[in-house]
């Protein structure tokens, strides 16, 4: 039985945007990681990659990846970052199903641009779609480790909702 979603992607994949759709439809609790980071340390992302370093940070998300293990009807939206660390996921596996919100890099940095609001430290860089494109591919084979992917390029967020419920659906029978 699935009691958890795990929502995994790269930055502006849209996790947020439709963590918050899907929560609507199940009437589940939902944890967004990245804000609850910054909740719990009272600091955003931006600074405690500035002041404490990306490893920090990523020792913060097994934290609390330990802390969510056994939560039920909730639906997780990790960092972008989060999947390459694969033993969260295996930390995750049972009882959950894990989507993958698969992006192409010049989508990523085409949302990123026009969220100007949003600070993402690993693309303050001279060349942001290079970043993007080694990264993706980077994080590829860590990504696959997903039990199901929605392509999110050409897909609005309502349209992304409906298909990972129903893909809840098709792993919950």
């Amino acid at each position: 039985m699935i009691e958890r979603l795990v929502l995994i992607g790269f930055m502006c994949s849209a996790k947020t945007t439709v963590e918050r759709l899907v929560v609507e439809r199940l009437d589940w609790d939902f944890i967004d990681f990245d804000e609850a980071i910054e909740r719990n340390h009272r600091q955003r992302i931006a600074d405690i990659f500035r002041d404490y370093g990306e490893n920090h940070f990523r020792v913060l998300e097994v934290e609390l990846t330990a802390q969510v293990a056994g939560f039920r009807n909730v639906v997780l939206a990790p960092g972008g970052g989060w999947i390459t660390q694969p033993m969260l996921v295996d930390k995750l596996r049972l009882g959950s199903l894990v989507v993958w919100l698969r992006i192409q890099p010049e989508a990523a940095l085409e949302r990123h641009l026009r969220q100007a609001r949003v600070e993402r430290p690993l693309l303050a860089v001279d060349d942001p779609l290079g970043v993007v494109r080694s990264m993706l591919s980077e994080r590829g084979p860590f990504y696959e480790l997903a039990d199901a992917v929605v392509e999110t390029d050409s897909l609005t967020p309502d349209e992304v909702a409906a298909e990972i419920v129903g893909l809840l659906g098709q792993h919950d029978s």
